[in-house]
């Protein structure tokens, strides 16, 4: 398959309006809050900022970002900012945040890249090999209230389990538009914008009689990501105190590539 599906269009999850700020459309939706992004969308935002920040070093990459989602992000206008904490000859750490503009942030990110040397070392690599994404059917999403959302954006095929079946899970997610309108999508923002949803894939609670909300979100990648599908293979464990993990393992078409993990607040609905 080739192509980011039938709502491709001049439309993204955003649209950039000026140096540094976006404006988030209504494909960032969540399925909870109508005003409200899932994080998957900003996260992939953040995760470019770092990679395309002035004076990046094109020998380095992302080996783990860190998101801290102090607030629900809103859908708006948005202004993203970028701050190098630590620079040295193999590795540095960037922070970036999110906010409304002129307003405190509502999402952080922090950043190591490392730098690489292609082939400069034997390749080891570990881990199941999942079917493909063209060996599986489309698998609908969970019912949501509206129309158009992060749901309705992105295209889902499970090989294990269900968003509405409860246990682990693994599904393969493409994005049917950009990340940004107008602008060529990269294989770290399809990784990104999918490695927030573990614990939706790998739900073990109803979702109609219990939140189990991340307010974190960290993706480790060993390699680099390719083409158009990434895979969440994901596992949630909650204690009756009411603190979870949803923990995946992060796959495009050539095998792993990371892992992903989540810290839920997890309660009975109102």
């Amino acid at each position: 398959m080739t192509g980011m599906g039938t709502a491709e269009g001049c439309e993204g999850f955003f649209e950039r309006v000026g140096p540094g700020r976006f404006r988030a459309t209504e494909y960032t939706r969540g399925p909870w809050d109508a005003g409200s992004q899932h994080a998957g969308p900003p996260a992939a935002l953040l995760g470019r900022a770092v990679e395309e920040r002035p004076g990046a070093r094109a020998d380095m990459r992302i080996a783990r970002i860190t998101y801290e989602i102090l607030r629900p992000v809103p859908i708006g206008e948005l202004e993203v900012t970028t701050d190098v904490l630590r620079s040295g000859r193999s590795t540095e750490v960037v922070e970036a945040a999110l906010g409304p503009v002129g307003a405190p942030p509502v999402m952080l990110a922090r950043a190591l890249r490392i730098r690489v040397a292609e082939e400069s070392v034997p390749a080891v690599v570990s881990g199941p090999q999942l079917p493909t994404p063209g060996e599986v059917e489309v698998t609908p999403f969970f019912p949501v209230p509206w129309e158009t959302g992060y749901h309705s954006a992105m295209e889902t095929r499970f090989t294990e389990g269900a968003f509405v079946e409860p246990g682990p899970g693994t599904c393969w997610m493409r994005m049917k538009v950009p990340l940004i309108a107008g602008e060529e999508t990269r294989p770290l923002d399809r990784v990104l914008i999918a490695a927030d949803s573990g614990n939706g894939i790998s739900a073990v609670m109803d979702f109609g009689r219990y939140l189990f909300i991340n307010s974190d979100l960290t993706v480790h990648l060993h390699r680099h990501p390719v083409g158009e599908w990434a895979c969440v293979q994901a596992r949630t464990s909650v204690d009756a105190a009411g603190i979870g993990l949803a923990d995946a393992q992060l796959h495009d078409e050539k095998g792993p590539i990371g892992r992903s993990a989540q810290s839920l607040y997890v309660a009975p609905r109102a």
